[in-house]
């Protein structure tokens, strides 16, 4: 507990280093590309980094400006996804099921999707304000990476089991890799798929998309619900099943078919699991953490999995092994 309370505590400056170290990882397979093709570490470092800024800026310049007006015009879409609701409610009410509007309103909000997704993308954009400080923290984590190896062969006795760490790292590195990519391509066809469709903000709802595609199983459904509703009250129900549609076969696609074949299905966690870690983090480090849960969780998974000794914690995490054999 006085962990927890210190890691609240320090949450403006651990959630920025949190990202900084997950930016990094995602960074070191190229770091390493370019290092073998006999680019010097200093040059290798400031092209990887310039290809996180402008990775970055594009995101900012295609989902930022929709991120700002969403928000100012939730409010709106708040009172009249209450009036959808309302109006279903006495469309049931006509077909013979008597519910009580207000007892549905006050139990099912549907307009609370609407302020939770506001709220998430509303604190992940309160921590890019911190840009400067996660990506002076990128590029020292990445030259801290590039030395560390030598260090090591000065320790001697105190250096750690070098194929013990090189195994965590590669299998950190490769899970965050394929996690990447095929989050961004999740994003990017949610993108194209809602603006074939007509929703507003294409944009924000593929990078909602790309953002919990790192939540396996929940984070899929969390990412629809706002888009689904949206669809909803701007289209009509129609729209709103083709979005729910296009939201189901790209997940299956992507999640069923897609990333077991590269990542392997060993490499994951139980349901439980996911949902213990996404309410864990979430609670502790706020959106941030709850974008961030499964992959720590995940680091945590691979750790155990690379000491003999913990394997059997690395097993109880993961899937059910009987459906990894069927």
């Amino acid at each position: 507990m006085v962990v927890m309370a210190g890691m609240q505590a320090a949450a403006p400056v651990l959630i920025p280093l949190l990202l900084s170290l997950f930016i990094t990882c995602v960074c070191l397979p190229p770091l390493r590309w370019l290092m073998d093709r006999h680019i010097s570490a200093s040059w290798a470092v400031c092209l990887v980094v310039v290809g996180v800024v402008l990775i970055g800026m594009l995101i900012a310049t295609f989902a930022g400006a929709s991120v700002a007006d969403f928000s100012q015009n939730i409010p709106v879409y708040q009172s009249r996804l209450k009036v959808q609701a309302t109006e279903l409610l006495h469309t049931l009410n006509g077909l013979g099921l008597n519910i009580s509007n207000q007892t549905v309103l006050d139990a099912l909000d549907p307009s609370a999707a609407m302020g939770f997704a506001g709220k998430l993308l509303a604190g992940f954009g309160n921590v890019l304000a911190n840009t400067f400080f996660i990506l002076l923290m990128v590029i020292f984590l990445l030259f801290e990476a590039v030395s560390l190896p030598h260090k090591w062969k000065y320790l001697g006795e105190h250096a750690p089991r070098t194929t013990a760490v090189n195994q965590f790292l590669n299998s950190v590195n490769r899970y965050l890799v394929i996690k990447t990519g095929i989050s961004f391509i999740t994003g990017l066809l949610v993108t194209l798929a809602l603006s074939l469709l007509g929703v507003d903000y294409p944009a924000l709802w593929g990078l909602l998309a790309f953002l919990f595609n790192y939540v396996p199983n929940i984070g899929s459904i969390i990412a629809a619900v706002p888009a689904v509703l949206l669809a909803w009250v701007q289209l009509g129900w129609d729209s709103a099943a083709y979005t729910g549609l296009v939201y189901i076969i790209i997940n299956i696609v992507m999640g069923s078919v897609i990333e077991p074949r590269f990542m392997g299905r060993g490499v994951g966690l139980s349901t439980l699991v996911v949902f213990v870690s996404l309410v864990f983090w979430g609670w502790l480090l706020g959106s941030v953490g709850m974008l961030l849960s499964v992959p720590l969780t995940m680091i945590v998974k691979l750790a155990l999995e690379a000491n003999p000794k913990t394997q059997w914690i690395a097993i109880l995490l993961g899937p059910d092994i009987e459906e990894e054999k069927a």
